[in-house]
């Protein structure tokens, strides 16, 4: 595996643009008008609050994973515009371009941790600083934020209906080229264990898997023009090693399986099913395997797997999972429907009142209330100055920390592998039927403390 880059920024990560090149441009040109018109009526320079949360779950999951963070304040940092870039901003005036021209964010960020669950109107990430700073940007955050939780939130109910077995992400040509280098993040952040993607492997240093694909098997033809079956498998071994998994279902499933362990022996590290009935299949082939001696071959699965497939081949004997397609598109669920609003502005609560859409105004601070068991009970949001809630015998776990100050990454932020284990704890604190895949109400309700108008 590739040695991962060394980050600019927040350690574990790496900036997605070269240095010559910013995030700036990818936003929504209304950010931009919006700025204009604000500098000129002066509303740029007040003091606001801008608030990251979802209204609901998409298709009535249990809960949410927070991803993206890490990445998000790596483009807050790279969000700066070039001469070039400027040039091209040609319906602006001259003050809203010496404006961008010499923008920096300056503010401050607070939110969840990278790997914390959040729930209905859980306040993901606060953003405060000047109007004008804060409001450009609102769609680099949310379509970071969107993409990768959903992705990641989707993976974490993939990783808990795998109960304990590996999953390998391998979802690359079923996305965009560089989609699917961060989805193969927010996957292992998840749990998820490889991909098969070597971009993230070299960038976030994610272990990398790959053998080989049914081209192999079928590029070894005899002289005569048919298959030759072994030929491949012969070769695959010589080059990668007896610990390699050879693809046994390019033509008949039970001669493929006779054919890997002759030429490999017993001690085959693994073979591949990527069609058919798995649940049959695989009882069929570790049948066969024990048979022939190979008790320590591992049987690998892919072929569309999403987390309902995983869950239904629980009882099987299948030792890992592949999945691309369901993973990378967030399982039916490609996005997180995050939101980006303003809160506060000038200490002033400020919310909308639309029907269904309505929020509550002012800044906020996010804990979490649990038992001594540590099995968490419900969220609880303050107002982001207040005090620590008690909650009689449950114990309060603040989730907003600190995350930029004064336009710079606070120092010793978790790592991906930290986030990784720390988003592990947090599954296991659920209720137990937090967990199920089933549609239903959120695994913890989020209760409003402090505040004059609630949801």
């Amino acid at each position: 595996m590739t040695s991962p880059t060394p980050s600019r920024h927040t350690p574990g990560t790496s900036s997605s643009l070269p240095k010559t090149r910013s995030t700036s441009l990818l936003t929504d040109k209304y950010e931009l008008t919006m700025l204009q018109a604000a500098l000129a009526d002066g509303t740029a320079h007040r003091q606001c609050t801008f608030e990251v949360f979802a209204r609901r779950l998409p298709n009535e999951r249990r809960y949410g994973v927070v991803a993206g963070t890490a990445r998000v304040l790596n483009a807050v940092e790279d969000y700066v515009f070039t001469e070039e870039q400027l040039a091209g901003l040609d319906f602006l005036n001259e003050e809203t371009l010496d404006y961008l021209r010499n923008f920096k964010f300056s503010g401050h960020i607070d939110g969840y941790r990278e790997g914390e669950l959040y729930f209905p109107n859980s306040p993901i990430l606060t953003v405060r600083g000047t109007f004008a700073e804060c409001v450009i940007l609102e769609t680099v955050i949310l379509s970071i934020m969107n993409a990768d939780s959903a992705i990641a939130s989707a993976a974490a109910r993939m990783v808990t209906a795998a109960d304990g077995r590996p999953i390998i992400e391998m979802g690359s040509r079923r996305t965009h080229e560089y989609a699917a280098v961060t989805a193969s993040r927010a996957a292992y952040l998840a749990g998820f264990e490889a991909t098969s993607n070597l971009e993230a492997g070299h960038r976030y240093g994610i272990p990398v898997s790959g053998t080989a694909a049914h081209s192999w098997t079928l590029v070894h033809v005899n002289d005569d023009g048919t298959p030759n079956e072994e030929a491949a498998f012969r070769n695959q071994i010589a080059s990668q090693g007896v610990g390699t998994i050879l693809l046994v279902d390019t033509f008949d499933i039970e001669k493929g399986v006779e054919t890997a362990i002759r030429v490999a022996g017993p001690e085959l590290g693994g073979v591949r099913i990527d069609s058919g009935d798995l649940g049959i299949l695989t009882r069929r082939v570790r049948k066969q395997l024990d048979d022939l001696g190979a008790h320590n071959t591992k049987i690998v699965v892919s072929s569309d797997l999403d987390e309902f497939a995983i869950a239904g081949l629980r009882g099987d004997p299948v030792d890992i999972y592949g999945v691309g397609t369901s993973v990378v598109t967030g399982s039916g669920a490609p996005t997180a429907s995050m939101v980006y609003k303003v809160v506060e502005v000038d200490g002033h609560p400020v919310a909308k009142r639309s029907s269904s859409k309505m929020s509550v105004g002012g800044g906020k601070r996010g804990f979490r209330a649990c038992r001594k068991s540590g099995t968490a009970v419900e969220e609880i949001v303050t107002p982001f100055d207040a005090d620590a809630p008690t909650i009689g015998s449950l114990g309060v776990r603040p989730l907003t920390v600190p995350l930029m100050r004064d336009g710079h990454v606070v120092p010793d932020l978790p790592t991906l592998d930290q986030s990784r284990e720390y988003l592990a704890a947090q599954l296991v604190s659920l209720p137990w039927e937090g967990l199920a895949l089933s549609r239903d109400e959120p695994a913890l309700s989020t209760r409003f403390v402090g505040f004059q108008t609630r949801p």
